[in-house]
C-alpha cells in the first residue's frame, strides 16, 4: 500500500478527534501520512524524511512556529506545502512569515480541512476537486459583523463555493456575505458562506451555506455555461461588464447602532434560530431564520424582507420559554433577509436579548 502512494504527509497534532479527521482524508486522497504528537519529534523527523505536506497544529504557537520555520530552512522540505491549524488566538501573521501556506480554522471538521487541501493542489501536484472550480475575475462586496461592503476579487467559482482576493480579515467562523454580478450577466448573485481557509497570497476560500433559490439557479445556469462551452476566456475578458452593476450589501448588523464605532463594539454570535416574525398591526406570523445577533439587534434571512423603517416584533419559542423582542428593520436585501435593531423599551425585552443570546451560544457550542 504505501509502495503506490505517491505523495507523503507528517501530521504534527495532539488532537486525537483532529488526527482522526485529517488522517482520513489524506488516506483517502491516496496520501501516505504519519502522526506526531510533539513538534520536537517532528523536527527529526523531517531532517531524516521529506514529506509533501505538513500539518502543524499551532495550539503551542511557538514550537509550531519553529517547527515551521525549522521545515523552511531545510533545503529538503522549501517547497513542501504547510497547513497550519489555528484558532482564534493564535497570531497568524507570524505563522504565515515563518512559511505556512494555508490555514485551517479548529475545531477541524473533515470539509474545512478537504477544502484547504484541495485549494493546495498545485503544491500537491494532484487536483481532486470533484467539482473543478472556473477561473474567473469579478468583482464582490463583502459583509459580515462588523465591516460593511468591504471590496473583494472574485478569481474561482463553482455551484459550492468560491475563491476570492481581499485585503480585508474575514471572520474564520460565522456567516459572510456576498453580492456579485457574473461575468457576462446583469443579474446580482446573493449568497451566504463561510470561511474555510486562507493563505498568505490573500486568497481566501469559501464555502457557501445559504443560497436564496433565484441565486441558485443563476449561479447553476452561469456555471453549465461554461461548461458546456468552454468560454473560460470569455468570462476573463467579460469581467469589466460588473463595474456597471450596484454591489452594495449590508448583512444587516452592520446596520444596527447609529455609527460604525459603535456597531463595531457590540459583541455578535452566528447562529441559526427559527422565528416568528410579525409586522406593525398584523397577527400573521412569518417563519423565518436568525442567522447573527447581538445586543443590539440581529440579521433576519427570510425570502421577502420588510421594506426599511417597518416595525416588527419577532418571537423565538424554545422548549421552555417564548421570547419576544422588537425592532425595527434597517436594512433590506430582497431574496436572502433584513437586518433589525432592538427597540428594547423595557426590562423584560432587555432580558429575553440576553437569553436569545445564550440560545446562540448554546447552539454553537451544541454544533461543534
Amino acid at each position: 500500500m504505501h509502495g503506490s502512494m505517491a505523495l507523503t504527509s507528517l501530521l504534527v497534532c495532539a488532537d486525537a478527534e483532529a488526527v482522526q479527521v485529517l488522517s482520513r482524508i489524506f488516506q483517502d486522497l491516496s496520501i501516505e501520512v504519519e502522526t506526531c504528537g510533539d513538534p520536537h519529534a517532528a523536527q527529526t523527523r523531517i531532517e531524516e524524511q521529506y514529506f509533501d505536506a505538513l500539518v502543524v497544529d499551532c495550539q503551542d504557537e511557538p514550537s509550531a512556529t519553529a517547527l515551521i520555520g525549522h521545515a523552511r530552512n531545510s533545503p529538503s522540505h522549501r517547497s513542501s506545502i504547510v497547513i497550519a491549524l489555528v484558532n482564534a488566538r493564535n497570531q497568524v501573521k507570524e505563522i504565515f512569515a515563518q512559511g505556512a501556506n494555508f490555514l485551517v480554522y479548529k475545531p477541524v471538521s473533515r470539509e474545512r480541512a478537504l477544502h484547504s487541501i484541495h485549494a493546495a493542489r498545485a503544491l500537491l501536484r494532484q487536483e481532486r476537486r470533484v467539482q473543478p472550480r472556473i477561473p474567473v475575475h469579478a468583482s464582490a462586496s463583502v459583509s459580515y459583523p462588523g465591516k460593511e461592503d468591504a471590496a473583494a476579487t472574485i478569481v474561482e467559482l463553482n455551484e459550492n463555493g468560491l475563491g476570492i482576493r481581499t485585503t480585508d480579515q474575514l471572520p474564520p467562523s460565522g456567516k459572510v456575505y456576498f453580492q456579485f454580478a457574473l461575468p457576462g450577466q446583469d443579474s446580482v448573485i446573493r449568497l451566504a458562506g463561510e470561511v474555510m481557509w486562507r493563505n498568505a497570497a490573500g486568497q481566501v476560500g469559501i464555502r457557501f451555506v445559504n443560497v436564496p433559490q433565484a441565486s441558485k439557479r443563476a449561479l447553476q445556469r452561469w456555471v453549465q455555461e461554461q461548461s458546456t462551452e468552454g468560454t473560460k476566456d470569455r468570462s476573463l475578458s467579460q469581467s469589466a461588464q460588473t463595474t456597471n452593476v450596484s454591489v452594495r450589501l449590508s448583512a444587516g448588523l452592520g446596520l444596527l447602532s447609529a455609527s460604525a464605532p459603535d456597531r463595531r463594539n457590540l459583541s455578535r454570535r452566528a447562529c441559526c434560530l427559527g422565528a416568528e416574525v410579525y409586522p406593525a398591526d398584523s397577527k400573521v406570523p412569518h417563519r423565518c431564520t436568525l442567522s447573527d445577533i447581538s445586543s443590539g439587534g440581529c440579521y433576519v434571512e427570510t425570502t421577502e424582507p420588510f421594506p426599511a423603517g417597518t416595525v416588527v416584533t419577532i418571537v423565538v419559542r424554545t422548549n421552555d420559554l417564548k421570547l419576544c423582542v422588537s425592532g425595527k428593520v434597517l436594512s433590506t436585501h430582497p431574496g436572502f433577509g433584513m437586518g433589525v435593531r432592538f427597540s428594547l423599551t423595557s426590562d423584560e425585552e432587555r432580558a429575553h436579548v440576553q437569553e436569545l443570546l445564550a440560545c446562540a451560544e448554546a447552539e454553537s457550542k451544541f454544533t461543534l
